[in-house]
Parts: C-alpha cells; structure tokens; sequence
C-alpha cells in the first residue's frame, strides 16, 4: 500500500476519532507532509517508541500505542494466566498526551484480560522500575520521551526484574507488534470496562520507594550546610527529589518557574540537562542565593545534571565527570567504615570514561563494560545477583544517568541527587567543592577529556545518510588523528566483539596510541548519529589541543 493510500485509509476508517480525522483533513493536498507521516511506521527499536506526535504510521499517536501494547499483550498472554494476573506497572511524565497513552496502555491490556496498575499522577520512571519490583508485576510501561523537545513522546517497557527489555526479549514483542496489520483495528476498554482489572496506586509505593532511597546514604549523619538550587525541568522529579532532600534536612530552594508540571516546557529552553540551556534560571536562583550546588533532573528523572560554585562562578559537570565524584565518595566512605565488598562490581557502557575504571582498580573494584543503553546494566546486575558470584557497588552511564543501589534496574536520579548533595556537603566540611575532589581524581590518574557531539539528519532520508556515515567510517577507517597512530578499530558487529560477550550492535569504536578513544554510534531513539570522544592527556591544556584534530579525521560530515 501506498503511502498515499494508507492515508486515505486512516482517514476514512471508522475507527478513527474525529478529531484524529481532522487533523489528517487538514493535510490534504501537502503531498510532503503525507509522505512523512505515512511512508513508513514508527519503529519499536531497542528502546521502545519514540516519536513525533501527531496523527499517522509513523508519529506517535493512540493508534501506534495500542498496536504496541496489543503486541506487548500477546507476549504477556504467552507466557501464562500468572503473568496476566500479575500484570503490568504504567507510569507517565508531564508530556502531551502523556496521561491519554497511560490510559490508553492500560484500556488494551484490560481489552486482553490483563491486570495493570496506573499511578494516579506523573511519576518518574525510577520509580516505574520499582514499583515493578515491589508489586511482582510482570511488567512495566513507561510513557515518556525523556528530555526531547515537547513535540515527542515515546513509550518504553519493562520486564519482572524492572529493567527495559533486554534485545532477546524485545524481539519477541516487536515479533508480536508486526503481526497486527492494522493499529485502528486494536481496541482499549474504558477504566469503567475494565473494573478490577485497572488498579490505581497512589502514595504506597512513593513512600516505600522513598525509605528504599533514604537507605543509601553513607554518611547520613552528615552536616547539611550547603545550599543547594534544584529545577525539575517541568518534569517528574519535583516531588519525590524535593521530598526526598527534604527528610535529610538539605536546604533546597527550588526553581519556582520550573516546578509545576508542563506538556510545553514553557520555563525552560531545553529540558535536556547535558545542555546549558537547561541551566539559565538556575544560575540566576543560584546567583541570588548564593548557592553551593546546582542539580537539575531531566523530564522522567532518570538524569542527573550538576554545576558546582567554584572561584566564583558555577561550573557544569558532565555525566563522566559527576558520576566519577559519586564514585570515589561511595568507594572511600564504605573502604573506611569496612562495608567494601572484596567481590565488589561496577558496571558502565563501552562510551563512559575510562576515568571511572581508575578510581575502582584504586580500591579494589571490578569494571564490568556493556553496550549503550542501561537495561545492559540492569541485566548484569541480576545475573550476577542470580549466580551469587560479584556485589554491585555503582552503575553510570556517560548520559548524566547513575544507579546507587539495585533496587531499581535503571537510571535513578532520585537516588543520585541524595548522594550528590551528601558527597557534596562531607567534601564541603573538609573545605573542598566537587570540583576540588575531581581535580584530585585528574592528578592520580590523568587528566580525562569528554565530548560528545550529535548530527541530526532529518528526513525520509535521514537514516540512509546515518547508514553511509557509519559504514564510510567502517571500511575506511582513520590510520591517525593528532598524530597518533588509530591502534584498533573495535566493531561491535563484528564476530571477535560478539565473541567477547557483546550483542551485535551497529557501533564502532577507535583506540589511539595513548589510550584515548572515539565512539560512533546511531541513536537508537533519534535521527542521529553520536560522536564520543576520550582525550588523555597530562594535564586539560595537552587534552584540549588534541580533542579538535581528532574530531577532524573522525566527523565525516
């Protein structure tokens, strides 16, 4: 069928909402606009959906999130009457549509006699995790598009353990989503429909979620006497990180502006805390308080970002960089109080930092390496919980995500604000900022420099360009850059990556001769095409002068 007729199709169905069918009237002759919402169907990638909204195969709309939770359904159904009677966890964020696709989840389930459990608000999607964990739920669906623009929204699930769906078992529910032929067809039920079959959660979970966050600390006795400016970026993280700072007794002043929960970001210009944009009011709050800290946490609160008062200005922190703090404190107050396990693990991505693998041979800790994605971690975790063989002592990823302890199986900036405002306030009794311990991390082990550059190609083209970019790279790889020798090129698609214990993954990786390295990877959510880059030098001035000449034999844009 052609994209043009499967517009005439969505447009004259009878199962199509009114309102959707107007919105597909008032396209009508935009031949450009038609094609891009129909010439092909949203894809259900590794981590789920993620899409613009709007009314068409390929724009996240009811339609696509039915068809996918009928496809989740049927997976759910063949593994049991338990698992149906388990059933499934749906939380959502602040976004549009947000609380219809919550809805919408738990109307299909319910249509497939599948129990479910919504939240009677927003919540983040740590807590989503939970919640899974603590209710034995088979499942869990998250409805959120994280920190991309208003526009998007996305839909991502969960197994028992609380953690994304690991590749093996993703295939088999994107198996199931393929053979639903047409999305309008899906029916949901209403929540009078479905009776007993939708429960609503209110605050039960957040406070046992709460005690399990509080249970973390590691100098709980700690002085609270810094000022910390957090924002939520509109999104999830208000309440619980608030609540949470709140019962330890931080002095938090909140960025009023952005507290409140808004499908349109309307206070902030990007919600994304890797940027500086999401930082502007928060530097005025901190200038007009005099604050310490700054920790800012994307829409879904699974992120952390940070900026430390230092010489006078406040100075961000990248992911790298943060969760390398949180490291060394969590590994040096646990080695002086003898709780370091002597099995003890540590788990990050193959584009995380070496920085961190450092701090861990220092004191004794394994480094586990998985592929992009935490779901990747979550599934080391249980494993090695499973085999009874190693301790997990920390999770983190490059992307400002980081996990303190396991009891939720993703990314949890809930956990990591409680810690970093306590590393933040012991290191403050010993006159050091977070900036002060990170420089002492550089002078022991090197000077370590990130970057991370995105390409967007938008378009019905767009993945084709990300296809050529990756592959020009692949079969003509680099000899040099800044005049050092490229030592290896590690594919990820390759069988000796697969033979390491790796999934074949569409990534490449670059080691130099003094240990620095480059990552391109496509998004598997977004039109785009990552550049990681690892410079090592003796000190920032020898690593900044490597980082553009490096960039330039790699960007082939």
């Amino acid at each position: 069928m052609s994209y043009l007729e499967k517009y005439n199709a969505w447009r004259n169905s009878p199962d199509i909402d009114e309102a959707d069918r107007a919105e597909l009237a008032s396209i009508e002759g935009n031949d450009t606009e038609i094609k891009e919402r129909f010439i092909s169907e949203l894809e259900f990638g590794t981590a789920g959906l993620r899409g613009i909204l709007g009314v068409g195969t390929d724009r996240m709309n009811r339609y696509i999130v039915r068809k996918a939770t009928k496809g989740f359904a049927e997976y759910i159904k063949k593994a049991g009457e338990d698992a149906c009677r388990r059933g499934v966890v749906i939380a959502h964020d602040n976004r549009r549509y947000s609380v219809e696709f919550c809805l919408e989840t738990a109307g299909v389930l319910a249509a497939n006699g599948i129990k479910s459990f919504i939240f009677d608000s927003l919540r983040p999607t740590p807590e989503l995790s939970f919640a899974v964990r603590e209710l034995g739920a088979f499942g869990g669906v998250m409805i959120t598009a994280s920190h991309n623009p208003p526009e998007y929204n996305g839909y991502k699930l969960y197994d028992e353990r609380g953690c994304q769906l690991v590749p093996e078992l993703n295939d088999q529910v994107v198996a199931e989503i393929a053979k639903i032929e047409d999305p309008l067809s899906v029916k949901a039920i209403s929540r009078e429909e479905a009776g007993d079959l939708i429960t609503l959660l209110g605050n039960e979970i957040d406070e046992k979620y709460y005690a399990a966050v509080a249970s973390i600390s590691v100098t709980p006795d700690v002085k609270k006497n810094i000022k910390i400016v957090y924002s939520p970026q509109h999104g999830t993280g208000n309440v619980p990180v608030r609540e949470v700072l709140s019962r330890f007794g931080y002095n938090v002043i909140p960025v009023e502006e952005q507290c409140y929960p808004n499908t349109e970001f309307e206070n902030t210009k990007n919600p994304n805390p890797e940027t500086d944009a999401a930082y502007e009011l928060s530097y005025e709050y901190a200038k007009k308080t005099d604050a310490d800290i700054i920790i800012t946490t994307d829409p879904d609160c699974d992120r952390l970002g940070v900026a430390v008062k230092q010489d006078g200005e406040y100075k961000r922190m990248t992911g790298n960089q943060s969760a390398a703090v949180l490291l060394k404190y969590i590994l040096e107050r646990k080695a002086e109080d003898g709780t370091l396990p002597k099995n003890g693990v540590m788990f990050n991505t193959i584009v995380t930092s070496d920085i961190g693998d450092c701090i861990c041979k220092e004191y004794g800790i394994e480094t586990e390496k998985t592929l992009t994605g935490f779901k990747f971690i979550g599934d080391k975790v249980y494993r090695h919980e499973l085999a009874g063989d190693k301790v997990f002592v920390f999770g983190y990823e490059e992307s400002y995500g980081c996990l303190i302890a396991p009891f939720v199986r993703d990314k949890d900036a809930v956990q990591a604000s409680l810690m970093l405002c306590e590393s933040a306030s012991y290191y403050h009794e010993q006159g050091k900022t977070l900036i002060d311990v990170l420089e002492e991390i550089y002078e022991k082990h090197g000077f370590y420099l990130d970057a991370l550059d995105n390409f967007a190609f938008k378009g019905i083209d767009g993945g084709e360009k990300i296809a050529a970019l990756v592959n020009g790279l692949r079969n003509d790889p680099p000899k040099s850059a800044a005049g050092m020798a490229v030592l290896e090129m590690e594919d990820y698609e390759s069988e000796a990556m697969i033979a390491k214990g790796y999934l074949k993954s569409n990534v490449l990786r670059f080691i130099l001769e003094d240990g620095s390295w480059i990552a391109v990877r496509p998004s598997g959510t977004e039109p785009k095409c990552k550049f990681y880059f690892s410079v090592r030098g003796k000190n920032r001035a020898e690593a900044e002068a490597k980082l553009p000449e490096i960039k330039k034999a790699f960007e082939r844009v």
